[in-house]
């Protein structure tokens, strides 16, 4: 019996999020709040194999557009997957994701205590410390933060 390929149709218009880190596709789901509700068209492929990585995750989500938050988040799940914009299908932009030095407003502290979880309504404010092995630290209560535990806002 021959082997077939892996065949996933092409999108008019809409985001690629290519060399996920394989089995993350689905937190980037969520931490992007992509749920079909919407009614746009996913696709979802799931530690597929991969030329550069072992495995990889690939999101395809039409007539959705990334911007540079959703982006930040997923710098965080991901650091090494790349953002591909499709315009009647041709490749009109094509992103690395990169951390920034600093992330906003995207998740919450999980220091109960903090400023940012009172009633004041502070916006949270992470410092990354170290872009390899991603250390973030809150701004405001200098607690230094697991990224599995991080919670969206």
């Amino acid at each position: 019996m021959q082997e077939s390929n892996l065949i996933v149709r092409r999108i008019k218009d809409g985001t690629v999020i290519d060399h996920i880190e394989g089995g993350k596709g689905l937190k980037v789901l969520d931490a992007l709040g992509i749920d079909g509700k919407d009614g746009e068209v996913i696709t979802i492929a799931l530690n597929v194999p991969s030329g550069k990585f072992n495995k990889k995750d690939i999101i395809k989500v039409e007539n959705r557009y990334l911007e540079d938050y959703d982006t930040n988040k997923l710098a965080v799940i991901s650091p090494k997957a790349t953002v591909n914009i499709i315009k009647d299908y041709k490749l009109v932009e094509k992103r690395r994701v990169t951390l920034p030095n600093k992330i906003e407003k995207i998740f919450r502290c999980s220091n109960p205590d903090c400023i940012t979880n009172s009633s004041e309504h502070i916006e949270s404010v992470m410092d990354v410390i170290d872009k390899n092995v991603l250390v973030l630290k809150c701004k405001y209560c200098t607690r230094v933060l697991d990224v599995n535990q991080l919670k969206y806002c």
